[in-house]
């Protein structure tokens, strides 16, 4: 791809012309050295537990946002702070591919009330492996002084980028999730890197998270609902459930969401499953749950997060579907983007509304 400066980046968007299929994130070519926030696609679904196509979301994001207009309600030209999104790597899209057929057959034994020891060992390095490029390469643009978010693939995608944060981060941050599930198993079907171990994972190995608040769940084990017990002070969830009986009784999106911002502490990482929306956003997404979030609810809780004055210091879309019709690859691609606009409006990049 043949790269442009912000100011050529600015202009060309601003008029906007039909973007080219190879083209970035809403038509773009910016340079990710002018770019203030970079965008990692991960193209990862081994461990997927039920539905596929996850690995393919990135570059259907991608090819789906050329078709957004660029002006935004809340955020003020996100654009032109710069937004850059780096070429999807065809060795971890390979590498997933090949870890998926093995984790079939390891799924398949445990149907069967059997092992496959070598298949499982496959995948798990291979996860090791897709954990390390993501820490590798968000270290990287850390380092450079970008923020940098992840746009998956399935939810194991991030661990890698949340392990970066902790690293680098001088102060403890906290973690917003919105999810039909949990995700905190212990090595889900054996896998140690599972879809549904992401935030196990993250507590274990990210020693700068200091909360991890939960909004959207519906769908969960005896285990994960424990484990949210046992995080006392440190964690907090409002289920579907009783973020839906709220709503019908009267109280408002302020009322009920302020609480659990209010629990989060000044940095704030976002990670966002696409199956925290209602299936009518997301009906391939890889496991669909009846309830969660309408879109304009989860626009406006993101919203509700930068006029508090957090900071947002990176997020993480993952688990969009794969579709013939592109449905959710555009809804995909506009949460991405408003995204993109709450961290960079929450840093002072841009102006918001």
């Amino acid at each position: 791809m043949s790269y442009r400066s912000l100011e050529e980046e600015i202009k060309v968007l601003e008029l906007g012309l039909p973007p080219q299929k190879s083209d970035g994130f809403l038509g773009g070519r910016l340079d990710p050295k002018d770019a203030s926030l970079v965008l990692l696609p991960v193209p990862w679904e081994a461990t997927v537990s039920f539905g596929e196509g996850t690995a393919n979301a990135p570059d259907k994001i991608r090819v789906s946002s050329h078709q957004l207009d660029v002006e935004n309600y809340h955020y003020k030209k996100p654009y032109s702070a710069g937004i850059a999104m780096l070429e999807t790597n065809k060795e971890i899209a390979k590498l997933s591919h090949k870890a998926r057929k093995k984790a079939i057959k390891v799924i398949d034994a445990l149907e069967n009330a059997k092992s496959d020891k070598k298949s499982l060992k496959f995948v798990n390095e291979a996860s090791n492996v897709l954990n390390s490029f993501v820490y590798e390469e968000s270290l990287k643009l850390l380092k450079k002084g970008k923020f940098v978010a992840v746009v998956g693939g399935d939810h194991s995608c991030p661990l890698g980028l949340i392990k970066a944060l902790s690293k680098i981060s001088k102060e403890e941050f906290g973690i917003l999730h919105v999810d039909a599930h949990h995700d905190l198993r212990e090595a889900y079907e054996g896998f140690t890197y599972s879809h549904a171990s992401i935030f196990y994972n993250v507590l274990q190995e990210c020693k700068k998270v200091s909360k991890l608040v939960q909004i959207g769940i519906r769908d969960y084990s005896k285990e994960e609902s424990q484990r949210m017990v046992d995080l006392g002070e440190k964690g907090a969830c409002l289920y579907d459930t009783a973020m839906q009986s709220s709503l019908a009784s009267g109280k408002s999106l302020e009322d009920v969401f302020t609480p659990y911002i209010e629990k989060l502490p000044q940095n704030v990482y976002l990670s966002i499953d696409i199956d925290g929306l209602e299936p009518l956003n997301c009906p391939n997404t890889g496991t669909p749950v009846p309830g969660g979030l309408r879109f304009g609810e989860l626009e406006h809780l993101i919203f509700m997060i930068v006029k508090s004055g957090k900071n947002i210091i990176g997020f993480d879309l993952c688990e969009v579907g794969d579709s013939e019709n592109g449905w959710d690859a555009n809804v995909g691609s506009r949460v991405l983007y408003q995204l993109c606009g709450a961290l960079l409006a929450s840093q002072g990049k841009i102006e918001f509304i």
